[in-house]
């Protein structure tokens, strides 16, 4: 016959942990069980940028293959590396009104383009549109070292559990020991599309209304926010 699982709950003051004893197979022991919480805000240095280009928004003025060519120019003006940074996401030809004249037939190419901060984005926008490609957008925000910094956020997350569970021990004159159960009961990464929108309108404004070389334009910051729950011996 199994043994039946007893749980003695004390309530700690001024706490919200419980010190709980709890008979599990050969686990007969005193057990604080406490949650740790911490966050992080990062710039973002990896803002992916979607660029259009197509006859169509030209007019027909400047046939595509010159427009490519005169991007490339004033994006390597920037100190963009076009060839690690510059990549084509999709290739189109639109035949939805096809006759046979050329004039009628609208390619289009879409590019990503990798910046590392908000003005360098807000210049591209800037120095394109003097270019007529104006069809210009952030895709995604991240950061090059996010792996690394959700590592370390988990980290902070359970040195502050061990030390609540310390601190509450310590007030009923006990001491927190080993771990022996962690749970990652939360996890949180924001980079909100109303930013990204927020940060498109600011660009248009800047580009609009400025010199690149005065531009200065911040993307709201990505959010890193994990939780652990642990339990650790009293003794």
């Amino acid at each position: 016959m199994k043994k039946l699982t007893i749980i003695i709950l004390a309530t700690l003051v001024g706490a919200s942990a419980f010190a709980q004893v709890v008979s599990k197979n050969f686990i007969d022991q005193p057990y604080i069980e406490v949650s740790g919480k911490a966050e992080l805000e990062l710039t973002p240095d990896l803002i992916y940028l979607k660029v259009i280009i197509s006859e169509k928004d030209n007019k027909g003025k400047v046939p595509l293959e010159h427009l490519e060519q005169k991007m490339m120019k004033a994006l390597e003006a920037l100190g963009i590396n076009t060839q690690k940074e510059v990549s084509i996401i999709d290739f189109a030809s639109n035949f939805q009104n096809y006759t046979l004249k050329r004039s009628d037939i609208r390619t289009s190419k879409e590019y990503q383009v990798i910046v590392h901060d908000g003005n360098t984005a807000a210049k591209v926008y800037f120095e394109l549109e003097k270019l007529d490609i104006s069809n210009i957008s952030v895709a995604k925000l991240d950061h090059s070292k996010i792996d690394y910094h959700r590592q370390q956020v988990k980290i902070e997350a359970m040195k502050a559990a061990k030390s609540k569970a310390s601190a509450l021990c310590e007030a009923i004159g006990e001491k927190a020991g080993k771990a022996i159960y962690i749970r990652e009961i939360n996890r949180a990464y924001y980079a909100g599309r109303m930013n990204i929108a927020a940060s498109n309108a600011v660009m248009k404004i800047e580009g609009n209304s400025t010199r690149a070389k005065d531009l200065n334009v911040d993307f709201q910051k990505l959010k890193l926010e994990y939780e652990i729950e642990a339990k650790f011996r009293i003794d």
